[in-house]
């Protein structure tokens, strides 16, 4: 399905716009479903950076004339932190297995509901064990959309911008924060309009006051939101999110949100005139990937602190302006507890695990190929395997770090399975939209959101397809999903 050289590409796009120079002219033809499959392939599979570049320069073109931009979420929240927008919860999805196929699902069950209000993204460690550098992960989206025939802003959002605790407290400190910077202007050149910050992981809870627990994290997120600002586009506000509370650790109060947004907002003061957060992750009683039992399967009876969600989202409304809480870790909750987040007035949930756990678990992925993924992970996922563990829970856990090294084989197999995976994906994606209640938020994105006009390089899209995932990416290590 791959194009084999930049020739083929150019030959078989001829009808869709013309090269001038480092910019490729949409003619305002459309691209028929096979030819759009045929150039996400290539560029998340094609053989040379300039064969994967030069694919994802044509679908992200071609997407852009046909009014599919990158934008930032930044002023639909701002239009809920005034009270006019509400009621709905906006769905945060990290794609990580083939994310091309994920994406289509999840547009289609978008455009059946009129839903614009979503979400798609991934976090530092993703990048990592699947195998996806923004630049290539904003092309599978964007072809996604417009394989589907999805329209208008396409928010993209760089999720866990996190800063490693055991790095921070050691020698590679500052070497840390190189890497959480280049990656967050990486995240901005591809197109991610919309970064979390995640300095969570400082919060000293042994500190004898609130203020003191968050010194750390409100510094630091005041650093990484200036980063952002000298960064981003001009017409772009990158909508920027903040934590207060790491997922898995205590539950976040309202104490904890006056702490932090005194610190932030006095640190962010002293950076100069800039714009501040647009929404706050908290942390209710959740955890990534969800609670696994011995038997490898999720849990069920997580509780959560809805009053405590709502509470915090109506403080950061009414006190600071912000879009309201954020949720993590929610896609392995029941199907029960999904209405309840609009009711509490949470501005986002962030959706990851589930997605993965259908694909494995599918009646419809090849027995075979699961097979050889659970012996990779015998081998080369030690690290995830705690010393309690049963068998079933160390594979649930370290089952996503086989995803980047079996791309190839996920990208490729048969149509009936990826046919049967996506209707699945599309059902699951259409369910939480309804409960999200984000169906009919095309009008509210449309009033609020601006996408802003992108001219996209050829260069810059082979450069970045150059790319490399490094070792102490693929291990993710100290890392949150």
């Amino acid at each position: 399905m791959q194009f084999q050289s930049v020739d083929e590409i150019l030959t078989a796009t001829a009808s869709l716009g013309r090269v001038n120079g480092d910019t490729f002219v949409p003619s305002g033809c459309r691209a028929d479903s096979a030819l759009v499959d045929r150039l996400a392939h290539t560029g998340a599979l094609g053989a040379t950076p300039e064969i994967r570049g030069t694919a994802r320069w044509i679908i992200r073109s071609v997407a852009a004339a046909q009014g599919i931009r990158p934008a930032s979420i930044h002023d639909l929240y701002m239009a809920m932190g005034r009270g006019e927008a509400s009621g709905f919860t906006v769905p945060a999805m990290n794609i990580r297995v083939i994310s091309y196929y994920t994406a289509r699902a999840a547009f289609r069950a978008a455009r059946r509901l009129d839903a614009g209000a979503i979400i798609f993204e991934i976090a530092r460690s993703e990048i990592g064990y699947t195998e996806q550098r923004p630049h290539e992960y904003a092309a599978m989206i964007t072809a996604a959309a417009l394989r589907e025939g999805f329209t208008g802003p396409l928010f993209i959002q760089g999720d866990h911008v996190q800063v490693n605790a055991k790095k921070y407290h050691s020698p590679d400190r500052e070497k840390e924060f190189a890497t959480l910077k280049e990656l967050i202007r990486e995240e901005i050149a591809a197109g991610f309009y919309n970064i979390d910050i995640d300095t969570s992981t400082l919060v000293d809870l042994d500190k004898a006051t609130l203020d003191e627990q968050q010194a750390v994290n409100c510094e630091l997120a005041a650093d990484f939101t200036e980063f952002c600002r000298r960064h981003e586009p001009d017409g772009v506000t990158v909508s920027v999110g903040g934590e207060i509370g790491e997922v898995g650790g205590k539950n976040s109060d309202v104490h904890e949100l006056h702490a932090f947004m005194r610190g932030y907002n006095a640190q962010l003061r002293k950076r100069g005139e800039h714009v501040g957060i647009s929404k706050i992750s908290v942390q209710t009683g959740t955890a990534h990937g969800g609670f696994v039992g011995a038997d490898g399967k999720v849990r069920m009876d997580v509780q959560i602190d809805l009053k405590a969600l709502e509470e915090l989202s109506s403080v950061a409304r009414r006190e600071y302006g912000l879009g309201g809480a954020v949720q993590h870790g929610a896609s392995t909750l029941p199907p029960s507890a999904f209405d309840a987040f609009p009711k509490a007035g949470a501005c986002e949930i962030h959706l990851a695990t589930d997605f993965q756990n259908m694909v494995y678990d599918h009646p419809q992925f090849p027995a075979e190929l699961k097979s050889e993924m659970y012996a990779w992970l015998q081998e080369h996922a030690a690290e995830e395997r705690k010393p309690k563990d049963t068998e079933q829970q160390f594979l649930y856990k370290a089952r996503k770090k086989a995803i980047g090294p079996f791309k190839t084989q996920l990208w490729t197999m048969n149509d009936e399975a990826k046919a049967a995976l996506g209707q699945s994906l599309e059902e699951r994606f259409a369910f939480l939209m309804k409960q999200l209640k984000v169906g009919g938020t095309s009008a509210a994105v449309n009033q609020f959101v601006k996408a802003p006009e992108i001219t996209f390089s050829r260069e810059a899209e082979s450069l970045a397809a150059a790319g490399k995932i490094t070792a102490t990416e693929r291990k993710a290590e100290g890392l949150s999903d």
